[in-house]
């Protein structure tokens, strides 16, 4: 069985690989990576490492030649090409060649998600249903990492906006998410499915959180998504920029990453880590 992780030298791929490599041997892992030399650097040694690129569908075919299981790890938005074209890219490229199985990382309840951010994974989602390859959504709610800045302000004892109201975010630690990828791939009656989350909590209760781990006293302020963006702007941010994570934060306030799933847990094997441990782990870095 030969299993393949694309965009492995990124942070969740390295991870990925890493898990991967406790349940089966290194000959049988295949790195997919744009840079080759860079992959030499930050992969383990012995696994095989083969040139992928999501913007050329040849260097895919080419990378995934004998390849059984694919765990397909979605691009970065914003690209030259577009990335519901490099997605498209790699399903073809692994139906050309005969991949029998791709875990894909999607988007938290992807079928009923009406935000920007989940176009993409939906559009990656219907690819792999009609290409007739056995396939698994990994729908990752929320990585924690992502709100570093809020943590980091509350560390320093900084008052920071949001715009999420009461929306609750299914939020777990990126290592989390993707060692939940590797036990996915290599189980024999993996479901199609996954909503893969931590316990969900708001912007305030993460507040109340940092400040437990911290002892520092702050204020995380809801405030509305105009006063928001002109707080982004203030700070430096282009407006188009700005715009952007007002988007991401009338998602939150719609409820698309309150995600009530044991999923994660489940295929893990344990408990998420708990939200004040998994602040502590992130502000140690």
């Amino acid at each position: 069985m030969k299993y393949a992780i694309s965009a492995a030298t990124g942070h969740f791929g390295q991870i990925a690989i890493r898990e991967l490599l406790k349940e089966v041997s290194a000959e049988d892992i295949i790195a997919i990576v744009r840079n080759t030399d860079k992959a030499k650097k930050v992969l383990p040694e012995g696994i095989t490492i083969r040139k992928g690129d999501y913007t050329d569908k040849a260097s895919l075919v080419e990378a995934l030649k004998n390849v059984n299981k694919l765990l397909f790890i979605s691009s970065v938005p914003g690209g030259e090409v577009s990335r519901e074209q490099q997605h498209q890219n790699v399903v073809e490229a692994a139906k050309e060649d005969g991949v029998e199985y791709v875990a894909y990382t999607s988007f938290a309840k992807a079928d009923d998600a009406k935000s920007a951010l989940s176009a993409d994974h939906k559009a990656t989602e219907k690819m792999l249903r009609e290409s007739g390859m056995k396939y698994s959504f990994l729908r990752n709610a929320w990585y924690l990492e992502n709100e570093t800045s809020y943590l980091k302000a509350g560390a320093n004892g900084e008052d920071a906006e949001y715009a999420a109201g009461d929306g609750k975010i299914g939020f777990a630690l990126e290592r989390e998410y993707a060692a939940g990828a590797a036990k996915v791939m290599i189980l024999d009656n993996a479901k199609d499915i996954y909503e893969f989350a931590g316990k969900p909590v708001s912007y305030a209760e993460l507040g109340q959180a940092v400040k437990k781990v911290t002892g520092k006293s702050f204020e995380f302020k809801s405030v509305s998504d105009e006063e928001y963006r002109n707080g982004l702007i203030k700070s430096g941010f282009e407006p188009a920029v700005a715009d952007v994570f007002v988007g991401m934060q009338d998602m939150m306030r719609s409820g698309e990453l309150d995600v009530e799933s044991s999923d994660l847990p489940d295929v893990l094997g344990h408990a998420v880590t708990p939200l004040n441990d998994a602040i502590r782990e992130i502000l140690s870095r």
